[in-house]
């Protein structure tokens, strides 16, 4: 049993005929969802990019486990050629919903579909989603999309499910090398926490100066490529000359 297993154990298209239904929804029907998630949590991920092999086994079981339709990902591995000198090399950046403190893409949507549970979590409520997409042109890190077969907002969700019933989320249980890690950061003694506060200095997210927060922590990451999240999510990059 990995430590953030038993950690977690322990603490347990549509564009616009969406803004035409926007316009006909009742004031009532705006009521934010409700937040739900327990508020002594505080879910976060830690991603150790020295682990990460670029394999891709995190975003086919988030696939297998979310049902996500085909040519769309909740988290998948930007991979990008580097060349240093007479040097080739790649660099790896796995990529997800950042669960932000402060999300933008709660404030935007007109209907109350995307919420904030009281653990952290950023969610979508897809019988209230009118598919506007204000949400997925909010998001900083490219992190949501509209699901072509249900004509609503999607993204992850840290697999909201697995983990109220004790589990991990699916792409921590099928990293190979070990380098996610999700817990709660409430927990002090916790594997979230024991990482971020050994590795001080090393750790940093992806785009600070948005001012979003993020719950999405990376160990090692290069500056260079942490404002690189823009574009369609593909298993390849092109080269990049740095």
């Amino acid at each position: 049993m990995t430590h953030s297993r038993r950690d977690l154990l322990k603490g347990m298209g549509r564009i616009t005929a969406g803004a035409v239904a926007v316009a006909a929804i009742p004031a009532a029907a705006e009521a934010a969802a409700s937040p739900g998630g327990d508020p002594a949590r505080r879910w976060a991920m830690v991603v150790d990019l020295g682990k990460c092999i670029g394999c891709q086994a995190c975003t086919i079981g988030c696939i297998m486990e979310n049902r996500v339709p085909a040519d769309s990902f909740r988290t998948f591995v930007s991979t990008y050629e580097v060349t240093e000198g007479d040097k080739v090399g790649t660099y790896v950046l796995p990529r997800l919903c950042n669960h932000c403190s402060d999300p933008p893409c709660v404030g935007v949507c007109p209907v109350g579909a995307t919420f904030q549970q009281k653990d952290g979590a950023v969610m979508v409520d897809s019988d209230r989603c009118v598919g506007c997409a204000y949400c997925v042109q909010a998001c900083p890190y490219d992190a949501r999309f509209i699901n072509h077969e249900t004509n609503t907002a999607d993204k992850c969700t840290f697999c909201g499910h697995r983990v109220a019933a004790g589990l991990l989320p699916a792409c921590v249980e099928t990293c190979v090398g070990g380098a996610r890690v999700f817990g709660d950061l409430n927990e002090t003694e916790g594997a979230v926490r024991r990482l971020l506060d050994a590795n001080k200095g090393r750790t940093k997210v992806l785009k600070p100066e948005q001012g979003t927060a993020p719950n999405v922590y990376y160990i090692g990451l290069d500056e260079r490529f942490a404002g690189r999240v823009d574009g369609t999510p593909t298993l390849w990059r092109p080269s990049s000359h740095v």
